[in-house]
């Protein structure tokens, strides 16, 4: 059975790969045959038979295209991917759109310390109350979890609001209601129903902090027995009730709210990890000459593999009182070192074009071009 080889030219159509990713873009279409004459040749064609058909040569380039692609995209996925994570899977194409950074990820890993301070994140904050009776100092909080339909293991206590109202509300105002009609203008714009105080019309900002920095001062020292201990399930308060008083008001969270370790996307399906950055197969027209290059070497290096591969199938081949030794080896193993060697040299060739280095370069530059100009001599002006 002689199965036709490499006949020294081709003529490639659509169809002719394996998996056809870039058979309709005319310019790989014309490359393809380019390619598969600059391998030939490169093997040593026509000095040598070369044991393979066009569509091992079309194979190759368009393996060679896409392991370009998948090298750089893959960078420009890791690169990206703070940006990427949690947007809508129907961003579109990131091929052809530019990345914008954002703080979106890095402000969903600071939730978490909202939530222990107080000053937001993604656990709710829930509010109830303790109703104070005369001569009861500590109160089991397993009663208050049943009070607000909460298990006592699932319940955290943050905030005990066991103080005095806000200084804001207890600062006197001299001159409040004394005909100066400040009083109604602060009503018209809506400030009236926070304070009393309307100083800080006639006074500067600093007076008012001043004077609000000694009410919670005063607080602190002379009123310093009004406080709490909350020991496991066990609130105690000091001081002691003297008279069945108002409620005192707590927050609590759920820790089991805590423990939810998904993100809420509001029923919308988004980017969780680097397989879905919509990155897809480049465009073979769209590549470069640099680009090309490195495809165009990185392609012969598997044209090699696969003609090694063909050629081991039949290390030694006798031919009347002698015999051809063939080179499966050394073309499996120059193959190989290329190979890597390839993918190293493009690898690297990403890291120099990081946003990283890119940045440290223009740093440099203007450093060195500041150093520069101080060996320019300055023109004296003479009027």
């Amino acid at each position: 059975m002689n199965i036709p080889i490499w006949p020294g030219s081709s003529s490639f159509q659509p169809g002719d790969t394996p998996f056809g990713f870039y058979d309709t873009d005319s310019q790989f279409q014309t490359d393809a045959d380019k390619f598969s004459q600059f391998c030939a040749l490169r093997l040593g064609y026509p000095i040598v038979d070369i044991e393979l058909q066009n569509i091992n040569f079309y194979t190759a380039f368009e393996e060679a295209v896409t392991t370009y692609g998948n090298e750089l995209f893959a960078y420009q996925a890791s690169q990206n991917f703070l940006s990427f994570q949690g947007a809508p899977l129907t961003i579109g194409s990131a091929n052809t759109n530019l990345p914008k950074p954002n703080l979106a990820s890095v402000i969903r890993l600071t939730d978490q310390y909202g939530v222990e301070t107080g000053v937001g994140g993604s656990v709710d904050w829930y509010s109830g109350s303790i109703y104070l009776t005369k001569g009861v100092q500590t109160y089991d909080l397993t009663d208050f979890a049943a009070q607000e339909g909460v298990s006592p293991g699932d319940l955290e206590i943050k905030r005990v609001f066991y103080h005095a109202p806000p200084a804001i509300t207890r600062y006197f105002d001299p001159y409040a209601g004394t005909g100066t009609g400040m009083t109604q203008l602060m009503d018209s714009f809506g400030f009236g129903g926070g304070s009393p105080a309307i100083n800080f019309m006639m006074m500067p900002l600093n007076y008012d902090l001043q004077k609000i920095q000694a009410i919670e001062l005063n607080d602190q020292i002379r009123r310093s027995q009004y406080t709490f201990e909350l020991v496991g399930n066990k609130l105690k308060i000091f001081p002691i009730p003297k008279g069945n008083v108002t409620n005192l008001w707590l927050n609590y969270i759920k820790k089991s709210d805590r423990n939810i370790p998904y993100a809420d996307t509001g029923g919308v399906d988004v980017i969780t990890n680097i397989s879905q950055v919509p990155y897809s197969n480049p465009v073979y027209s769209a590549v470069n000459s640099i680009g090309r290059q490195w495809i165009f070497e990185y392609g012969l290096a598997l044209v090699k593999e696969i003609l090694g591969y063909v050629r081991g199938k039949y290390s030694n081949i006798p031919i009347p009182d002698a015999e051809i030794t063939l080179n499966q080896s050394d073309l499996i193993a120059s193959a190989t070192a290329d190979k890597n060697a390839l993918l190293e040299r493009l690898r690297e060739y990403f890291l120099e074009t990081s946003r990283s280095e890119l940045i440290k370069r223009k740093a440099e530059e203007a450093d060195s071009l500041q150093k520069e100009l101080q060996y320019i001599p300055f023109n004296i002006f003479i009027g």
